[in-house]
């Protein structure tokens, strides 16, 4: 009996059964198991604490029959033993207490070694792990006969960009002027910040592998505020010792943007097994951007998982990808990005549904 496992064979540009799917934020507040467990604790409560990490991870696991886990976690929490002061504010978002503003800032932030500080979140990458042994799908559920490996677990973390802008501004912005503003005024300070964030992002990822993770997101979702110049001389080399880095360990690497597409072909030069599309991008003229030699992952608008998006227009668009993708070997399928708040979960579990059953390759 053959063993398949279509996300990593996707993300290796291997031949699959069908078309794999995930999605961005596929644990979340849409979902009624996660809003009781966030009626009793707070986001970083849930992240500090393996148990429930792993319970959230493995949710929509359970609920829809993705092709992927990936942790329960949030991109700042590298930030905390760094010596940020960071708090979710209701209605806000992150709000950082002690923003970088001097020299004397960037040299206060502390090395982490996340084997340590961020060992809660290393233990529920080996808890997701354990549990997802027991979830693979036995031959006779399999419409091609195949045993599915359990579904294997995603890792990952901020990119230096995305997580710069956060603690330079404050929190989230529109416009990223204090970050901007660093860059073209003081290219020293911004490179060794950048340079700090990309060594304990590095050294997390790695430690994610180790704990068990097969695969790991690099996401930068902010670097879509920079064009193709900036995006060289102050982003590039500090993505690209993280993407070197995590990349020697040989689990597959996903870099992932929004409003990347000025940038995918710097983007691939930074690294990457797969290159994250965002909706803007029509997946083909984005595959041909990062090669073919690249996996890609992508890109249906969130938006159209919401209710007021009529089921037959989100079949259309599911399709529409696919059909962009032409059946080549090396497409994931996801979302542009995350899964919105509000979504109806029944509209995820059809687009896990509908990419299965579309995506079945033809037999000649």
């Amino acid at each position: 009996m053959e063993m398949t496992d279509r996300f990593l064979r996707a993300c290796r540009r291997e031949p699959v059964d069908r078309t794999p799917v995930w999605f961005m934020r596929q644990a979340g507040r849409y979902m009624a198991e996660y809003r009781a467990i966030r009626a009793k604790h707070t986001l970083l409560e849930i992240c500090s604490q393996p148990d429930l990490a792993a319970e959230v991870t493995l949710q929509p696991v359970r609920a829809f029959g993705v092709d992927a886990a990936i942790l329960f976690a949030d991109i700042l929490l590298p930030l905390i033993p760094m010596g940020i002061q960071l708090e979710f504010a209701a209605g806000e978002g992150p709000v950082i207490h002690n923003p970088i503003r001097t020299p004397a800032d960037v040299a206060a932030l502390r090395p982490v070694d996340p084997r340590e500080s961020l060992g809660h979140v290393l233990e529920a990458v080996r808890l997701v792990r354990r549990e997802l042994e027991y979830t693979g799908v036995q031959p006779s559920h399999h419409p091609q006969g195949l045993v599915l490996n359990a579904p294997p677990l995603i890792g990952f973390a901020g990119a230096p960009f995305t997580l710069a802008s956060y603690i330079l501004e404050g929190g989230s912005s529109r416009n990223y002027v204090k970050a901007k503003s660093l860059m073209y005024r003081d290219p020293q300070m911004w490179h060794a910040l950048m340079g700090k964030l990309a060594r304990v992002v590095a050294d997390y990822l790695v430690a994610q592998v180790e704990a068990g993770a097969q695969a790991v997101q690099l996401f930068d979702s902010w670097v879509g505020a920079l064009g193709p110049d900036d995006y060289r001389e102050y982003v590039l080399p500090h993505s690209q010792l993280i993407l070197r880095e995590v990349s020697a360990t040989g689990v597959p690497v996903i870099h992932f943007g929004t409003d990347t597409a000025t940038l995918l072909p710097l983007m691939k030069e930074a690294g990457g097994d797969v290159i994250g599309l965002d909706w803007r991008t029509p997946l083909d003229w984005g595959w041909a951007r990062v090669g073919a030699d690249s996996a890609v992952q992508g890109n249906l608008d969130p938006v159209a998982l919401l209710a007021e998006a009529p089921r037959p227009e989100l079949e259309r668009r599911v399709r529409a990808i696919l059909d962009q993708a032409a059946g080549r070997p090396g497409h994931i399928f996801n979302l542009g990005h995350g899964i919105l708040p509000g979504t109806p979960v029944e509209n995820v579990k059809a687009v896990v549904e509908m990419v299965h059953e579309y995506s079945v390759p033809e037999v000649a």
